[in-house]
């Protein structure tokens, strides 16, 4: 049982991940932006953060904790309107997270563990998929600091007693998901017809409660210290095989049609959504033998019961909109 701080307590990730670790018997506390909110998932306190930067003052929040889970960040923006990006990530990703895991240092947190990201080491990965052992090439504000991030933490457990974990996860996806596993989602609800056949990609996935229950084995595992994990469920799946099992969950069959990749580039191109077509037709695969061999972790749910979970959640959303009894 280990005291826990978990910051952005209140996101996507962080509501499943406290269910468990709470069944586990860990004692949690966290923190959010939100005005007004003082309590979480399963009623933890909670610790109003309004920004994450090099200025914060963590000192009150953190003090009596023994491991930080720092899910907190910048994330990704598809169509970023900050006048300077990268110094917009950096702040938050890079600075913030620096001076939180100093404070935690100096306090003598025990364990610091990181949600960082697979985009760190590219956008498309090699055959056999990225590892650890890898080169690194991140190439968007986001990934470049995650990565310098990581590279922080890491000097900083060289230099303290405090352990690193740094997990780097794919696309992350499950009840409350956002972003363009959502857009996909409500794609395949409409049934649309999706110029998709001829995408011949893998991509890795995780399910939010796989990943939970991951960083949940590296609160306490002495073989997780100063580590860096990918991770996925154990299907990779090109972009067809995804709409077509989200379809089947929705109890629908996928209408794909066969148009040459090629036009599908350049079509995002003429519409402006190039980054979300290279998403759908580039390869970005993880190997998670790391994890699996030092941390005996495997994924406890198979995608299919992802997709439905999450496919169960969003119909359920769409009731609860409508003012419709599930």
């Amino acid at each position: 049982m280990s005291k826990i701080l978990i910051t952005g307590a209140t996101g996507f990730i962080a509501t499943p991940l406290i269910r468990t670790l709470r069944e586990k018997g860990h004692i949690l506390s966290g923190t959010t932006r939100k005005t007004g909110v003082f309590s979480g998932t399963n009623g933890i306190p909670l610790h109003k953060v309004p920004e994450i930067s090099e200025n914060t003052d963590w000192s009150n929040i953190i003090s009596g904790a023994e491991v930080i889970i720092h899910l907190a960040a910048r994330v990704h923006i598809m169509k970023d309107q900050s006048r300077n990006p990268m110094e917009a990530f950096r702040c938050v990703n890079t600075l913030g997270t620096q001076a939180l895991a100093l404070q935690a240092a100096n306090a003598g947190i025990k364990r610091f563990i990181f949600l960082s990201s697979a985009k760190v080491a590219g956008e498309i990965s090699p055959l056999g998929g990225f590892k650890e052992s890898g080169p690194i090439s991140p190439n968007d504000p986001y990934s470049i600091s995650k990565y310098e991030a990581e590279q922080e933490l890491l000097k900083i457990a060289q230099r303290s007693s405090m352990e690193v974990v740094i997990i780097r996860p794919p696309l992350v996806y499950g009840p409350n998901v956002k972003g363009n596993f959502l857009s996909l989602l409500k794609l395949a609800k409409r049934n649309y017809p999706l110029p998709l056949n001829s995408i011949n990609n893998k991509r890795s996935l995780i399910f939010v409660d796989n990943l939970t229950d991951a960083i949940t084995k590296a609160v306490d595992h002495p073989k997780a210290a100063n580590k860096i994990f990918f991770l996925s469920d154990e299907e990779n799946l090109s972009t067809t095989e995804l709409i077509n099992k989200i379809s089947r969950a929705f109890g629908t069959k996928a209408r794909i049609f066969n148009i040459p990749q090629k036009y599908l580039i350049l079509l995002g191109k003429i519409t402006g959504n190039t980054e979300i077509i290279k998403r759908l037709t580039q390869t970005l695969t993880v190997d998670s033998t790391r994890i699996k061999s030092d941390l005996n972790w495997s994924p406890p749910f198979q995608s299919d019961v992802g997709i439905e979970k999450t496919v169960n959640w969003y119909n359920g959303s769409l009731l609860e909109k409508h003012g419709l009894e599930r």
